[in-house]
């Protein structure tokens, strides 16, 4: 097995500068001063071009300048993107190109000889067959996809090849879900529990793509960027590049068809035809009016060359989409920020007639308008509710027989392990989930017990342990209720 470790760097364009710095400070210095430290560190990396002149703008030359070291040093190879982190497949095919354009010249910029992008990163890994057309038209040759873009039809065994779009030049990477959450949920701390956890594909003829995002390490997971730097550092994995990987397994592959989806995407949003459910979705009513909005934006001032078109350009930005969600993700000033800003383009630009004017105010207020009635009328808190709904019966109660017993003895060995390789905190996890398991509190968890053993692949000897006390309970269990 060859491991393709991709990150991806993103801030929006109007990010506050405090924000920013600690950023920096917490996640990009430190990960990039390791990567230079050691040798062995070979990985991918995206960073949309708003952010690289965030950084230069804001006296962070000097991590724009590790990124150019690490590429110089064939440690790293960078991908293309958009440069305002738009979701591509809300946007015409003129827009998705030139976002992608303005990528490739900002960047090219700052990074000079070592920008090459061989691949492309979409934002949100948002894919549909219009965007795979604009890529491949400007020259890339892979593009990097969640596993899901497969809808099953592409299994995990398969990940020994490359595909092919249909009728296309351009390859597929696959980004697998399971290891990905595992080490961006902060699952695994160590070398040991990530090779026991990947262990089952260690020899295979594979390939592995982990995708997340760069902030995940030392600004989201205080210390998790130690896990990476301790993994390149190890003897136990070997290390690629994503292009690397795409050459190694070239020639395996044969045409499909990708479905259109996200890396946020389920099968269920897929079979319901929502593909897109966290960006734009027909039947959240804000996503439709801001999309009405980006719309009129991108008509009347698609063709301006001023400073309307730059702001229409940052304006793309999928932020107010993403935050637009009552049962999910829910922001009314991220909102109000996206809202206002593609209004803004509109009453900025010359050539918009007093109509096109007003209809831009009125969506904006007819945004605001929606968003306040559901924060006001509860509809945010309820939608949360109903999500979370299905977690409230405790799993000691609406688990099958001997399913109970099964969890609470791999989680007891699973804690030993972990005491006997002195990983404290996993084993506190361990205890914990016990506790909470054993006393019916499993119904706070925002992530279940049993979700993390699986998702670290700790679940092996279930089925048999649950049969085993299957078995012990109907030998034992009485013929009518006492």
């Amino acid at each position: 097995m060859v491991w393709a470790i991709f990150l991806h760097f993103y801030q929006p364009p109007n990010q506050r500068p405090e924000i920013l710095q600690k950023i920096i400070d917490e996640s990009y210095r430190p990960l990039i001063n390791g990567f230079l430290k050691n040798p062995q560190a070979r990985l991918t990396i995206n960073i949309n071009a708003c952010l690289t002149e965030l950084l230069a703008l804001n006296g962070a030359n000097d991590v724009i300048d590790g990124l150019r070291h690490l590429a110089e040093n064939k440690q790293l190879e960078l991908t293309g993107s958009g440069k305002y982190h738009p979701f591509l497949p809300i946007l015409p095919e003129s827009e998705i190109e030139r976002q992608i354009k303005l990528n490739d010249e900002t960047n090219r910029k700052y990074f000079g000889p070592v920008w090459k992008p061989k691949g492309f990163f979409p934002p949100e890994m948002g894919y549909d067959r219009k965007v795979a057309e604009v890529v491949s038209s400007l020259g890339f040759n892979w593009i990097m996809l969640d596993e899901i873009a497969g809808q099953e039809k592409i299994k995990t065994e398969d990940f020994k090849k490359i595909y092919q779009i249909k009728d296309l030049p351009l390859r597929v990477i696959f980004r697998e879900r399971r290891a990905s959450n595992l080490i961006m949920g902060a699952q695994v701390w160590t070398i040991e529990s990530t090779y026991e956890a990947l262990k089952p594909e260690l020899l295979k003829e594979r390939y592995l793509l982990t995708a997340m995002d760069g902030e995940t390490f030392g600004h989201h997971r205080p210390g998790l960027e130690n896990l990476l730097f301790n993994l390149f550092a190890s003897d136990k994995f070997e290390f690629v590049t994503v292009s690397e990987a795409r050459e190694k397994f070239k020639d395996k592959g044969e045409q499909f068809d990708p479905v259109p989806c996200s890396w946020a995407s389920s099968q269920e949003e897929i079979d319901k035809n929502e593909p897109f459910y966290l960006y734009y979705r027909q039947k959240n009513r804000i996503h439709v009016l801001l999309k009405q909005l980006l719309d009129l934006a991108i008509k009347v001032a698609g063709e301006a060359r001023g400073e309307e078109r730059i702001m229409l350009d940052r304006a793309e930005s999928c932020n107010a989409f993403w935050w637009a969600n009552p049962d999910a993700w829910w922001s009314i000033e991220e909102i109000e920020v996206g809202a206002f800003n593609l209004k803004n383009v509109v009453e900025k630009t010359p050539s918009a007639d007093a109509s096109k004017k007003e209809e831009a105010i009125r969506l904006y207020q007819d945004i605001m308008a929606q968003a306040f009635s559901w924060q006001r009328e509860g509809v945010v808190h309820k939608l949360h509710a109903e999500k979370q709904a299905w977690i409230k019966i405790p799993f000691k109660k609406r688990a099958k027989p001997g399913e109970y017993e099964a969890i609470i003895e791999i989680l007891k060995k699973e804690m030993a392990k972990a005491i006997s390789r002195q990983e404290f905190e996993q084993a506190i996890r361990w205890r914990d989930s016990l506790y909470k398991l054993e006393h019916g509190l499993d119904i706070y968890n925002l992530i279940h017990v049993v979700d993390q053993l699986r998702a670290e692949g700790r679940l092996g000897e279930y089925a048999k342990l649950a049969e085993k006390y299957k078995k012990k309970y109907q030998k034992i269990a009485p013929g009518q209720p006492e």
